[in-house]
């Protein structure tokens, strides 16, 4: 407030006279909602920038079956990438064990290509393991109604599982 010598009488006059600032009630209002919208428009740009650098692979097996062919099984296994990061198959375990890549010498090979097999996000791949009738695999014998476990293990050290009963 400024006050300004009246030389008629003497006196200071108020040039801001009946002037009021705002009121502590709307002035609160307005730093509330300032600072929620700031609130919100940080949390969204860190959800983005958080986005980009955890990316993340998700494989989700979404078939699991086998087929009788003339001298054992074939077992198909489908799996889809959901994640947000490729994903490389890098073993694939049945029961426990490691199966070999296209080799003779094997009960069980993998029949699909190589290992490392790559995955991209959204990509989806049918691999198949093609398995010898009565063979010894670990501690049993493959037979018709055996159910055998499969695991693929990728590079980024997460297995994901799958059941195969063998018709």
């Amino acid at each position: 407030m400024v006050k300004v010598r009246n030389d008629k009488n003497n006196t200071y006059t108020k040039l801001l006279k009946d002037k009021k600032g705002i009121s502590p009630v709307i002035t609160t209002v307005i730093l509330v909602a300032v600072g929620i919208a700031l609130a919100v428009a940080i949390g969204l740009w860190m959800s983005g920038l958080v986005a980009t650098f955890t990316r993340f692979e998700k494989l989700e097996v979404t078939s699991a079956y086998a087929i009788t062919t003339t001298d054992g099984w074939n077992a198909y296994i489908t799996v889809n990438n959901t994640g947000s990061a490729d994903a490389t198959i890098s073993t694939i375990m049945v029961n426990g064990i490691p199966v070999k890549a296209t080799t003779t010498l094997e009960n069980i090979t993998f029949a699909t290509g190589t290992l490392p097999a790559s995955l991209p996000v959204g990509a989806g791949k049918t691999l198949m393991l093609s398995i010898k009738k009565g063979a010894s695999w670990g501690s049993g014998t493959l037979n018709p109604g055996i159910t055998i476990n499969v695991v693929l293990h990728t590079a980024a050290g997460k297995d994901y599982p799958a059941s195969v009963t063998l018709p």
